[in-house]
């Protein structure tokens, strides 16, 4: 099934979620002026998904035939990964954020956590995980992902906690399901979604078992409330781009929150955790690069559009030209190591492709790094006059306008109005509240820099880098066929000729038209 964003708005209105923004209670989440740009943008990723043009990426296989939408799909093998993260970059570049992949990462990880989880204890988790995904799927719901806990006293477990709702945990059992308490603190979109995907935050010991839980929660539930912040900058003249598009978060409020059986994946087996955070954190990263990139798309294409208002060339002037390359080089940087990614992908026992962890990793530290130099390079191209021109009620102001839309012309060809325009959209992405929002999540979505650098450390074949070098220096490494046994944990490489696909795997609209005009 897949919906129009005119449907998805509509369906919004069957729910009565308990959300507040700015203080006031939200009457209506389909209606409210300060989160329509959330709205407007999760609406594209439906509206994508109709055009025959783009239907090779953002729809995949359902289960039980027919097609799903790209962005609650489950991916299977490298061609879906590298589907997903041109969908993904496709849909950001229109939007800025597309929001609603975060569910799909959260469901890839847990069908792939539940398996062994089920197979060692012999429980029944997998088999209500895919029962539930039937349920996405056919209803094409946008979920939002509930997994970053407030987590009080940083230094201290779950358990050990003064306040124990500062993370998520289990407070009741009965025949009919678990109760939940506590709070989820970073749940992208969550006004505005369907349902939540609960997922521990962190591994669990022993004595945080009541923490280790992952189930599925309607956003209406008796006794969740949701605290978000505006969408965007709605109703602001000046912002060009966020005014329409935009992203809500929110600091949900679980009260002993009644959860079915059926929606539980996860209930207290706190050894298998850190697989589920893991598994989320490595679809999740590797989608976060697509996101990105889509960005960075917007950054590039703004900053040209400005040296041309501004009346310069590139060719002439090498400068803007080494800065425009710099930061292609750093969108397309990151971009190719979620390619790698998908490229090196294991394909797990519950038939599940798992992006290689290390381009993944990195390439997410990369662009969370980069972000504030790709907005450097932006304000370099672009000149002086985003932090210097007018407010936009001077444009109608009898005064003023006529005079400032002569002086501040550059080139005769280029009216006034074009270029201050560009100069607004650019502000509005890097120099405004928004861009700096951008900016921090950028740096910690999915995870802070040093969550990265861990994994990167953790994953890594430092191992057979050293048997290389121990086996070069002679220092008592054998001969012969042995030297290879450290071979087969680089990173994608099964056998000496390496992996190889059937076809061509660099296919997509962005692989095709980098510069080009999105569809």
């Amino acid at each position: 099934m897949h919906l129009s964003g005119l449907e998805y708005r509509e369906s919004l209105r069957r729910h009565q979620p308990t959300v507040f923004v700015n203080g006031r209670r939200v009457e209506s989440v389909a209606d409210e002026p300060l989160l329509a740009p959330g709205i407007a943008g999760v609406a594209v990723t439906y509206d994508f998904a109709l055009r025959e043009e783009l239907a090779p990426w953002l729809r995949a296989p359902a289960i039980g035939g027919g097609t799903v939408n790209r962005m609650i799909a489950i991916p299977r093998d490298t061609r879906d990964l590298l589907d997903k993260l041109e969908a993904v970059r496709l849909v950001c570049r229109e939007t800025g954020c597309a929001q609603r992949y975060l569910g799909g990462d959260g469901l890839a990880a847990i069908h792939q956590a539940t398996q062994p989880l089920d197979a060692e204890t012999g429980g029944e988790y997998h088999a209500r995980l895919l029962e539930y995904l039937r349920h996405v799927q056919e209803h094409d719901l946008t979920l939002g992902l509930a997994m970053t806990d407030a987590k009080g006293d940083r230094s201290l477990r779950p358990h050990a906690q003064p306040n124990q709702d500062a993370y998520l945990r289990i407070v009741g059992r009965d025949a009919e399901g678990i109760r939940i308490s506590g709070v989820k603190a970073i749940v992208t979109g969550a006004p505005y979604v369907h349902e939540l995907l609960v997922m521990p935050g962190r591994a669990m010991a022993e004595a945080d078992r009541n923490f280790a839980v992952c189930c599925a929660v309607p956003v209406d539930a008796a006794g969740l409330t949701i605290v978000a912040r505006p969408a965007g900058r709605p109703g602001q003249t000046a912002a060009k781009f966020s005014a329409k598009y935009g992203q809500a978060t929110g600091v949900c409020l679980f009260d002993r929150v009644l959860v079915p059986w059926q929606r539980v994946f996860l209930a207290g087996e706190w050894r298998h955790s850190e697989q589920f955070t893991y598994r989320y954190a490595t679809q999740h990263r590797h989608t976060c690069i697509g996101a990105r990139a889509g960005f960075g798309d917007l950054l590039i294409g703004a900053g040209a559009l400005m040296i041309e208002a501004n009346g310069l060339d590139p060719e002439r002037a090498p400068a803007l030209r080494e800065s425009m390359v710099e930061l292609i080089k750093l969108v397309e940087g990151f971009y190719a190591c979620g390619v790698a990614a998908s490229v090196y992908a294991e394909v797990e026992g519950s038939g599940v492709a798992l992006p290689d962890p290390v381009f993944a990793n990195i390439g997410k530290l990369l662009l969370a790094t980069q972000i504030y130099d790709m907005h450097r390079l932006a304000h370099e191209v672009s000149g002086g006059l985003v932090v210097a021109l007018p407010g936009p009620d001077e444009d109608h102001n009898p005064a003023t306008a006529g005079r400032i839309s002569e002086v501040l012309t550059a080139r005769s060809d280029i009216p006034y109005a074009r270029r201050i325009e560009v100069a607004r959209f650019i502000e509005d992405l890097t120099a405004s509240y928004q861009g700096g929002w951008y900016s921090v999540i950028s740096l910690h979505g999915g995870g802070s820099p040093e969550a990265m650098k861990r994994e990167i450390y953790r994953r890594y074949p430092i191992e057979e880098r050293v048997a290389l070098v121990e086996r070069l220096l002679d220092r008592g490494v054998h001969h012969g066929a042995g030297d290879l046994r450290w071979f087969g944990r680089q990173p994608g490489r099964c056998c000496a000729s390496g992996c190889r696909g059937s076809e061509p795997l660099l296919a997509g609209p962005v692989a095709e038209s980098v510069g080009r005009d999105p569809p």
